[in-house]
């Protein structure tokens, strides 16, 4: 549904009257929440507004340390990201990333269609990279499942570039207890699912991920 709300400043009305309920219900979070940030959980999403990470997890400001960009796309080129990983696994010492897609999702419907939108072309290259490296696993679904497909694939790609990373192999290679997930967000009934197992150290990287992609081939290829 649309939303009624067309002016910043209806945001800033819905702010002070969301900071005043929260008072009310709590006097003392806004001094918990401002005198530290202990996340357990980074957040790699979709830039997509459908789906907030506090939301479809039910989780408090304060809980979940947040990255999004356009397809949830983990690049080694992107210092954005990096930085962002490195300061929640060194700084704040979160035990899980999760790099979570959804499923219709626009980038990667654009990268599957060959469809141009602008400059962002250029970022999606990185979900075309994925849709050419699983070509035939795509060309064996059947038309109607190759988005949701393409969608899972970015996913459990996209945790392996996670996996592959400095900042992950540095934290494993010190025994700092760190777990990397794949998970899918259903636009149509609000459910998360992870795609394969968790990831706790460098043993665990390639049989989880030849799982996942065993699990995108039984969920979307006909017998």
């Amino acid at each position: 549904m649309p939303s009624h709300l067309n002016h910043p400043d209806e945001l800033l009305e819905r702010n002070r009257a969301w900071a005043a309920r929260m008072v009310e219900e709590d006097a003392d979070f806004f001094a918990r929440l401002s005198a530290q940030q202990a996340p357990q959980f980074l957040w790699i999403g979709c830039s997509d507004s459908r789906v907030p990470a506090n939301q479809v997890t039910d989780l408090a400001p304060g809980e979940v340390f947040v990255h999004r960009n356009v397809a949830n796309v983990v690049s080694h080129g992107d210092l954005n990201c990096l930085s962002v990983m490195q300061f929640a696994v060194e700084v704040l010492k979160v035990r899980h990333i999760i790099v979570c897609g959804h499923y219709g999702c626009g980038g990667v419907h654009a990268v599957l269609t060959g469809a141009r939108v602008g400059l962002v072309d250029n970022w999606l290259r990185h979900v075309g990279d994925v849709a050419q490296q699983h070509a035939t696993l795509l060309a064996a679904c059947p038309e109607g499942e190759r988005l949701a497909a393409l969608c899972e694939l970015n996913v459990i790609e996209q945790r392996l570039n996670v996996c592959q990373s400095t900042v992950v192999q540095d934290a494993w290679s010190r025994g700092q207890p760190l777990s990397v997930h794949a998970w899918i967000y259903g636009l149509g009934d609000g459910r998360l699912r992870a795609l394969g197992p968790g990831v706790k150290g460098l043993d665990a990287v390639e049989p989880a991920h030849a799982e996942a992609l065993l699990g995108v081939r039984q969920r979307h290829v006909p017998a």
